[in-house]
């Protein structure tokens, strides 16, 4: 387990036009009506045969008048072509993946990384690499990540000092100081990252019931990640528990800030945890083992 301690974190109208040609069409037909007539008085002998032709006539060319005004409104085919021609330009726009499933837009697109270990080179994939960028890059600490031989998983182990506030309405004052261990674990294939948070120290098997009932009163207040109690076997083969706080978050389309969302989760996780601790000290008894 690694021993470098990392300072605490810090609390982050229209006009009516159509009409007038209606009108000038009625003037028309009733000037066509009127010159036949004109006709009819002219030749006596067939009045009514020329009468039947020009309204015939007439009644042709209000026809052919009808079909005319028709035919604009029914040509409407331009939507459906462009609904069709934004489908096939939609559909052809596939983003490329590169070897780790990643998309061409994602900030890590087609990058390898690599560091050099006693055992030769070791791939280090996006998520183990985030999590390199932000514990070496912005801490500025020595790189202490593990990586799995098929690079698939990762582990960083580290130790923080806990500090309780400087309010007056705390249980823990800043007086009141006390290790917490971290461990980080990567898991490439589900692109997930993990922060196990935990006080180092045994809980007595007497305090186990106040400690459970004490999770389950805060657990539901808790806005980021839980508390629980984890069992082991230690070095002799006797089982122990220890009170641990658990947070994770998927880095599986995050396209950009992958780096930032790790630091996001240490940063909440370390706070709730904090605030976890304190709330759990109005028992006395819990309060003792911790500073214990």
């Amino acid at each position: 387990m690694a021993t470098k301690k990392s300072p605490a974190k810090k609390k982050v109208a229209t006009k009516v036009v159509k009409k007038a040609p209606a009108k000038k069409a009625v003037k028309k037909v009733v000037a066509k009506k009127a010159a036949a007539k004109k006709t009819a008085k002219k030749v006596v002998k067939k009045p009514v045969a020329k009468k039947a032709v020009t309204q015939k006539v007439a009644a042709k060319k209000l026809v052919v008048k009808k079909v005319a005004a028709k035919k604009p409104a029914a040509k409407k085919p331009a939507p459906k072509k462009t609904a069709k021609k934004s489908t096939k330009s939609a559909s052809s726009k596939q983003l490329k993946v590169d070897q780790y499933g990643l998309e061409e837009d994602d900030e890590f697109y087609g990058l390898y990384f690599a560091k050099s270990t006693d055992k030769g080179l070791v791939e280090v994939k996006p998520c183990t690499f985030s999590l390199m960028y932000w514990w070496k890059g912005l801490l500025g600490y020595p790189d202490m990540i593990e990586i799995s031989k098929d690079s698939n998983t990762a582990m960083l182990q580290f130790e923080s000092t806990f500090g309780g506030g400087d309010s007056g309405e705390t249980e823990l004052t800043e007086k009141d100081v006390f290790d917490v261990d971290h461990i980080i674990e990567v898991d490439e294939e589900e692109q997930l990252v993990s922060l196990y948070s935990y006080v180092p120290i045994p809980v007595p098997e007497k305090l186990l019931g106040a400690l459970g009932l004490s999770i389950l009163n805060i657990n539901p207040e808790t806005r980021y990640g839980s508390l629980e109690i984890c069992s082991t076997d230690n070095e002799d083969g006797e089982n122990e528990h220890f009170l641990r706080y658990r947070a994770a978050t998927y880095l599986r389309g995050v396209k950009s800030g992958k780096v930032e969302a790790i630091e996001s989760m240490i940063t909440n996780g370390s706070e709730f945890y904090g605030l976890a601790l304190d709330a759990m000290c109005v028992n006395k008894s819990i309060k003792k083992w911790l500073l214990s």
